[in-house]
């Protein structure tokens, strides 16, 4: 196929161009670069001739017009989007333009692309919006897991603009009949992560011998799914799922975030420095304003319909990521510098 992916320099979309090319699809991949995006993660494609990289904002409706008109992409896989909570609450108008806005303009101009499209390749045509389970809010310990048909109830800036871009995908399928699918994923982590999320600061705050931050108690609970797998998931269901469907994919590894950081920790005892126990260095913080207690996905249906499963283990996943950490300091080294790593977000209310 060839797949328009939007966000493609970021964390799970360089995740699934690499592994798209690898299987030989053509990718065009439209990114802005914000301060999250990283050509470096694409380097293992960059000369690719099935790989072309544009500098474009999905805000531009111009420019995304004449993408589509020039590349003719057979699907589009829409990644791109501001996803840090604690950003988001700093600055949630970003959020607003972005996962908004920018995925209102990006379907209106798939849906004039493809009501322009020969009736042979509309039937190949669709348009994979790729969301998170955060949109529906927070979850009772001891409740089922949420499903694809669980009420929204999103509870940041973030979860909220991520709700608002589904309910704009999921009525250009009903009003203007555009080949939709959503999927909504639960925490990603691993190797080329953006070192603001909870894994990858928990390891280079280890590295460093620093405070180890975990909010409030540490007691919330979510479902870990290792990037790699949510990449191959994605282009199964672009590939074989049904239009106007929703798919929740998760990685069925259900943690609290202290244990996630202890388990991390043990890793760096391993693999670092066996001479200090970093758990000694976690430090509870401030809680984040609103933070959900718990998120899980049942993930029955994707796995049922497209065969669609988990294939890291939790801690086969961990100990992979810590180790890519350990070893690529090239690539999250500069990052630091530009993200004044460590500075706390969230707490502006």
């Amino acid at each position: 196929m060839k797949i328009l992916i939007t966000g493609g320099a970021g964390f799970i979309g360089s995740a699934v161009i690499r592994k798209a090319v690898e299987v030989g699809h053509h990718v065009i991949n439209v990114d802005c670069l914000t301060y999250a995006a990283n050509l470096s993660s694409l380097a293992s494609v960059t000369k690719n001739k099935n790989h072309l990289f544009l500098k474009q904002d999905i805000r531009d409706p111009e420019a995304m017009s004449q993408i589509f008109e020039k590349h003719q992409p057979d699907v589009v896989l829409h990644l791109a989007a501001e996803s840090h909570v604690d950003r988001s609450i700093d600055s949630p108008r970003a959020f607003l333009e972005t996962n908004i806005f920018g995925t209102f303009t990006l379907l209106e101009t798939a849906r004039a692309y493809f009501h322009r499209l020969e009736d042979s390749r509309k039937s190949l045509f669709r348009f994979h919006h790729v969301s998170t389970d955060e949109v529906f809010g927070d979850l009772n310990l001891g409740a089922p897991p949420f499903s694809e048909t669980s009420r929204y109830d999103p509870s940041s800036p973030y979860s909220a603009s991520k709700a608002a871009s589904d309910h704009l995908v999921r009525a250009w399928g009903r009003t203007y009949g555009l080949p939709i699918i959503v999927t909504n994923c639960s925490n990603n982590y691993g190797p080329f992560q953006f070192p603001e999320k909870l894994v990858p600061v928990v390891i280079l705050k280890a590295m460093r011998k620093q405070p180890i931050p975990v909010y409030g108690s540490g007691k919330q609970i979510r479902d870990w799914l290792y990037v790699e797998d949510h990449a191959a998931a994605l282009l199964t269901v672009l590939q074989s799922g049904k239009n106007g469907e929703t798919y929740n994919i998760g990685g069925n590894n259900e943690r609290t975030n202290i244990d996630v950081v202890t388990t991390i920790c043990r890793l760096m005892d391993q693999h670092f420095d066996s001479e200090i126990q970093h758990e000694g260095l976690i430090k509870f913080v401030i809680d984040r304003p609103g933070h959900d207690k718990r998120y899980a996905v049942n993930t029955e249906k994707v796995s049922r319909e497209l065969k669609v499963k988990p294939s890291v283990s939790f801690d086969e996943g961990f100990e992979t990521t810590v180790l890519w950490y350990l070893q690529n300091e090239a690539w999250w080294g500069p990052l630091l510098e530009f993200e004044k790593f460590g500075e706390r977000l969230g707490l502006e209310i």
